[in-house]
Parts: C-alpha cells; sequence; structure tokens
C-alpha cells in the first residue's frame, strides 16, 4: 500500500478534526448565548438543549463553564449542524429571508409615515391591528422629525409591525415582513 492511499483511508487530517471539533464548540456558544425564547424555536436534541440551558445557568467564566462548553461540543458532533446554523443565522437577522422581510417592513413603516391610507392594508394584513395606536404613533412619528427630535416614535411603529408580523396575524406572508431589533434602531 502507497503512503498517498493510506491517507485517503483514513479521513481527515487530525487538525482538521480539531477544526471541525472548535467550528462546533462555537455554534454551542452561540446556543448558550441565546434568550431561553430563542433557544425553544430552533429543533436540537433534547441531550443538546438541557446541555445548553445548564451552561446559560452557569455564572461567569468558570472552568464548571468551560467543562459543560467542551460537552456542548461533543454533544454537536452528533448534531446536524447546517440546520442549527440556518436558524442561528435566522435569528441573527443574517439570512437573505430576513433581510428581506426586515427590508419589506421598513418599506411599509415608511409608506405609512407618507400616507395614513396604508392603515387600511395594514387592517387587511393584520386583522388585530391596533389601528387607532398606529394612527398615534404615525402623528408622533411626523411631529418628531419636524422638530428633528429622535425617532422614538418611528422606530416604536417598526417595534408594532413586529410584533403584529411574529405574532402571526398577518394574511399574506409574502406580502410585508417586520425586521429585527437591532436593524430598526439604525
Amino acid at each position: 500500500m502507497q503512503e498517498s492511499d493510506h491517507q485517503e483511508d483514513s479521513g481527515p487530517s487530525k487538525s482538521q478534526r480539531k477544526r471541525d471539533m472548535h467550528a462546533l464548540q462555537e455554534l454551542g456558544e452561540e446556543l448558550v448565548k441565546l434568550s431561553k425564547e430563542r433557544l425553544a424555536k430552533i429543533a436540537i436534541d433534547d441531550n443538546l438543549r438541557e446541555a445548553v440551558r445548564d451552561a446559560q445557568r452557569i455564572p461567569g467564566r468558570s472552568e464548571a463553564l468551560r467543562r459543560q462548553m467542551q460537552y456542548i461540543g461533543k454533544l454537536m458532533r452528533d448534531a446536524d449542524p447546517t440546520p442549527i446554523k440556518a436558524a442561528l443565522d435566522a435569528v441573527k437577522g443574517v439570512s437573505r429571508a430576513e433581510t428581506a422581510r426586515m427590508h419589506r417592513l421598513e418599506r411599509l413603516r415608511e409608506r405609512l409615515i407618507e400616507d395614513e391610507k396604508v392603515i387600511g392594508e395594514i387592517a387587511t394584513q393584520y386583522p388585530g391591528a391596533d389601528l387607532q395606536q398606529l394612527r398615534q404613533m404615525r402623528r408622533n412619528a411626523i411631529r418628531e422629525k419636524e422638530l428633528n427630535r429622535p425617532p422614538r416614535a418611528f422606530r416604536e411603529i417598526y417595534q408594532a409591525l413586529r410584533e403584529l408580523d411574529l405574532g402571526g396575524g398577518r394574511r399574506d406572508d409574502d406580502e410585508y415582513v417586520m425586521p429585527d431589533e437591532d436593524e430598526a434602531d439604525e
């Protein structure tokens, strides 16, 4: 048997396996940083979910936390990282779909501020919307802009639309979408 044949049979190098394990542990660290609500939305194995919850309860940068993170990395080896990574990207607003969703919601907010008739479209798309509250926020946003004040009501409109969108009250999922809180503050 030649040396090149032996290397092909042995699979990835030790260095590559180590890099892969570190990447899985980093993915696990991202899971630990999530809120309980966001973690609940990600489809992961029950053992991994419990290990992540345990890590979230360990205070500070202790040796116990380091060991728990290594354990999470070990559990991650048995999990398919692709859907976990996609879910984390969606949570962080990295995915194209999330980005497009944020932009559509931002356009809806802009249109609402420009024209109060857009309230009718919102009422159709989100039957549970508090239209009176949206009208008041719209008036406040216009006033803030005229007085060169910080865009508090402008952001509140986005948050209200986001809550409506996340609440599942939409009738047409392709029409309007809400951006993440981080993006709305820009």
